[in-house]
């Protein structure tokens, strides 16, 4: 199961990711985040995942699209909140982190793409 929480203030959209994001749960992601973004043409992104117990390559995949999606929108993605050790290795070893950055909160995140 995943939930998605979303606020936006002052030109950044803090999505809040809780649950699992694999395979499973991509077209719930796809459909409320990715249609979210592209449709909107939003820039900037922070996607806390501190409550996210799982992530598979597929859910990898999807917020590098998502990453994608933002670039393309002259904007920037950020991970950030990345505790736990398992989804931190699993990010690592797909060399996520190349692309988007981590930072420990949403504060420092909002403070980054200021």
């Amino acid at each position: 199961m995943l939930d998605i929480n979303f606020e936006f203030r002052r030109g950044v959209l803090f999505i809040r990711l809780r649950g699992v994001l694999v395979k499973n749960t991509i077209k719930e992601f796809d459909s409320c985040v990715t249609t979210l973004i592209r449709d909107n043409g939003i820039r900037n992104v922070v996607f806390n995942v501190s409550d996210l117990t799982k992530i598979d390559l597929k859910g990898i995949s999807r917020l590098f699209y998502n990453y994608e999606l933002c670039k393309r929108n002259r904007g920037v993605s950020l991970l950030c909140c990345v505790d736990n050790y398992n989804i931190h290795e699993k990010i690592k070893s797909t060399r996520l982190f190349k692309y988007m950055v981590d930072v420990n909160d949403e504060l420092s995140a909002f403070n980054f793409i200021e």
